[in-house]
């Protein structure tokens, strides 16, 4: 936590440079472009997969398929898709999801998009990649309920289509279906999952892609301090930070620890994972908790709680456009629905 502390007073340090350097004056499209570049970087047309999952086309096509299916779930009504529907960018547009029995979870679900370039996944950075993150919510008994793998694993085997792609997705494992092959290749998927939008163009160096009011809106986002945080190729989730730093978070539970469940580490209490702001005006509501619907009202939130400024209704308005301009497009092939393989009689029924 020391690090990204550090780390944090560095960004805010060259922040106040750079609001130095262009406060009070109307800087050119060049400038601008050469003070955005020094935050972030463009969206990849793929997120880098790690040595021991590399991304192969068969991985992707299953992984599609296994995330698309509620049979991970112990209901069979649930998916990955339920809770991170890509028709919606990601979300699903609910304070906190509808779980197994339809129990609720304590944190908003965040979008799935460009999720890869994230430093760790989960609001608490509990596990370290889209590998881990994906065991978590089958098994969770909030969540999909699986009791075990093993259950997991005995309903993909006694489907004869799965078994077979299995084994085209890992060709050099014995028995291929496995529950860490399964998390594999839902992360494999997940990584296709980039959105280049506008913003991107524009950080390629053409700068008529944003607007007059979004390239305000961007001169506000650096100048104000926003890119201390919320900077890089996701323009987020590259660190951990205290919601609150400033002025306490108005709808923050006090139970709810944040970072700290993880860490034990009393820095770390109400400190959480800086979300990505890639097409943040559609994964509404917002932060952890999913109190917030306005876009406006976060972005004022924001402004009091963790940088001390009160935001003018026009600076919130530029600001505002400014983000809209990070919706991109969401991978066609991603919003295809595949056809599922049939269970077969062996196939474990559900159990609501």
């Amino acid at each position: 936590m020391k690090k990204l502390a550090i780390a944090g007073l560095v960004s805010a340090a060259i922040v106040g440079v750079a609001s130095f350097s262009i406060a009070g004056q109307k800087i050119n499209d060049k400038d601008l472009l050469n003070q955005a570049k020094n935050y972030f970087q463009p969206l990849p047309k793929q997120i880098p997969a790690p040595s021991d999952n590399p991304t192969t086309k068969e991985k992707i096509e299953l992984g599609k398929k296994l995330y698309y299916d509620p049979r991970l779930s112990l209901s069979g009504v649930i998916s990955c898709n339920t809770c991170h529907n890509l028709a919606t960018y990601g979300v699903d547009g609910v304070e906190t999801s509808l779980g197994h029995k339809f129990q609720t979870g304590g944190k908003n679900a965040p979008t799935v998009l460009n999720a890869g370039f994230h430093i760790a996944q989960f609001w608490d950075g509990r596990a370290k990649d889209l590998e881990e993150q994906a065991k978590g919510p089958i098994l969770n008994p909030v969540e999909m309920s699986m009791p075990n793998p093993e259950i997991v694993i005995a309903r993909l085997k006694s489907i004869d289509a799965y078994v077979a792609e299995f084994k085209k997705a890992f060709p050099q494992d014995k028995d291929p279906v496995t529950y860490d092959n399964v998390a594999k290749a839902i992360a494999a998927f997940e990584r296709t999952l980039v959105t280049p939008s506008r913003f991107d163009e524009f950080l390629k160096g053409n700068t008529k892609a944003l607007t007059e009011k979004e390239k305000e809106g961007l001169k506000l986002f650096i100048e104000k301090g926003c890119v201390s945080c919320h900077n890089g190729v996701a323009v987020g989730g590259g660190m951990f930070q205290k919601f609150g730093i400033v002025k306490p978070y108005p709808y923050q539970d006090p139970n709810d620890l944040g970072r700290y469940n993880v860490t034990k580490n009393e820095a770390d209490k109400y400190v959480y994972k800086v979300p990505s702001l890639r097409n943040v005006t559609r994964t509404y509501p917002y932060f952890h908790d999913g109190k917030v619907w306005d876009i406006r009202e976060a972005v004022k939130i924001m402004g009091e709680t963790q940088l001390g400024i009160n935001l003018t209704e026009e600076e919130v308005d530029k600001i505002v456009a400014f983000l809209d301009s990070l919706t991109g497009k969401i991978p066609e092939d991603a919003l295809k629905l595949p056809v599922l393989p049939p269970s077969s009689p062996k196939t474990p029924k559900p159990q609501i």
